[in-house]
């Protein structure tokens, strides 16, 4: 069964949403008998090309927020090394309960967090994509009711609009025109008539198009038998050291042994913020001093890991991306420390993108992809957007897998990505009765 036999399958029509179009409107044509087809050579079709969401115009305006720093401010060796009075150090969860961060470090983790964790089924998974996947639904449903609102006949208008409406929603501009021009020849096809045949056809080609472009995916961690070492790459703001953390929480319920490494030297705050965040999955954090060498903490942590005989490490790492240069010498010094005591290693190097960022994680997926060999994505904070349309563009331009999905603030919100979930999640409400 495909993933759109499956959406209809659940679909649903619930009580507090926007009221979708039913089977009982009038079809899109003036004289409310057929759906008139109006064909054009779509070769002298004017596309809006120079259309852009409001993310690319900003570029990877994300990074802005990233304190700068020039070649001078950071040397990098060949081989880790600790300054003289630079100490690497354990930290036990215990340890930490009653250390303060310093007055400038805003810690963001949840306030309530359970003593225990139980096993979720398919059920409470499927039920949490859809609530975190509701802003998107919502705000695309509004967007097709509008555009069926404003159109009586499938005209080259009304595709140009329906591309518009696409992109907005963040599907990416190359989805947009795959979408629009497969429903050119289905609605000639189908001989659709009326307004919802039309609506369902748009969201079955989207489904389709989805699943033909991660046909060959494995959304799957790639965990080992023994120590499983998982890179984790991503700007400041977007997510990347609370993902850790819940992660972090998540395997050790499932009783599995954890480390944190805490090789994000670089920005102010972050070793405690991961330093707390270790405290409250009760796991611990090897860490160093702020400025010093990140590849030291790494070296130290596999080293702690292999000793302790660790199920699971997960190191955090910087992510100045406006610098290149060093980000990329920073990373090849960390890979080559992690190699040699690992061979096989990293087994994971996960980018977390923020997804209320839009087509500016895009961007940011792309710079990323140029300095560090990626094997998977993180997509944080996607129940508080209205872009979740962005997993669509990100299988179709960067063909990485959906490994992690934030659909929720608590610490137990930090999903396995499901695409069956996914889609439900993003159209069983906006499927209409024909």
């Amino acid at each position: 069964m495909g993933l759109f036999d499956k959406l209809k399958k659940a679909f649903t029509k619930p009580d507090d949403y926007v009221a979708p179009l039913d089977s009982s409107e009038a079809p899109l044509s003036e004289d409310h008998s057929e759906v008139e087809v109006i064909e054009k050579n779509t070769a002298d079709l004017d596309l809006p090309l120079d259309e852009v969401t409001e993310g690319e115009q900003e570029g990877v305006a994300a990074d802005e927020s990233i304190s700068s720093t020039d070649e001078s401010e950071l040397e990098i060796t060949d081989e880790p090394t600790l300054e003289s009075d630079e100490v690497i150090e354990v930290v036990e969860p215990s340890e930490i309960q009653s250390e303060e961060a310093p007055a400038e470090t805003v810690i963001e983790v949840e306030q309530v967090i359970p003593d225990s964790i139980a096993p979720e089924n398919e059920t409470v998974i499927q039920e949490k994509y859809e609530k975190g996947l509701k802003k998107t639904r919502k705000t695309f449903g509004e967007r097709l009711n509008e555009l069926f609102a404003n159109f009586r006949s499938v005209d080259e208008d009304f595709f140009e609009e329906l591309e518009e409406a696409l992109i907005g929603a963040d599907v990416g501009f190359e989805v947009s025109l795959k979408i629009s021009e497969a429903l050119r020849q289905e609605v000639k096809l189908k001989n659709a008539k009326n307004k919802a045949q039309i609506r369902n056809t748009i969201i079955e080609k989207m489904v389709a198009l989805y699943e033909a472009d991660g046909i060959d995916e494995n959304n799957d961690l790639n965990l080992q038998s023994g120590l499983t070492v998982m890179l984790f790459v991503g700007v400041n703001g977007v997510g990347k050291t609370t993902s850790i953390g819940k992660l972090a929480h998540t395997f050790n319920q499932q009783g599995k042994k954890v480390l944190l490494a805490a090789a994000d030297t670089f920005r102010a705050g972050a070793i405690n913020q991961l330093v707390e965040w270790g405290n409250r999955a009760d796991v611990e954090v090897v860490r160093g001093q702020e400025g010093g060498d990140p590849a030291a903490v790494v070296f130290d942590a596999i080293e702690r890991a292999k000793a302790e005989h660790a199920d699971i490490l997960l190191i955090d790492t910087a992510g100045r991306l406006q610098n290149k240069v060093n980000l990329m010498k920073e990373l090849d010094k960390i890979n080559r420390v992690i190699q040699r005591e690992i061979p096989d290693a990293p087994h994971e190097t996960l980018l977390v993108l923020d997804a209320t960022t839009g087509q500016n994680a895009i961007e940011q997926a792309k710079q990323f992809k140029e300095v560090t060999g990626l094997t998977g994505l993180v997509l944080s904070k996607l129940d508080g957007t209205a872009k979740g349309g962005i997993v669509l563009a990100i299988r179709s331009s960067l063909h990485l897998p959906v490994k992690l999905v934030g659909l929720g603030e608590g610490i137990n919100d930090l999903e396995a990505f499901d695409p069956e979930n996914f889609i439900i999640g993003l159209f069983k409400e906006l499927l209409v009765a024909e």
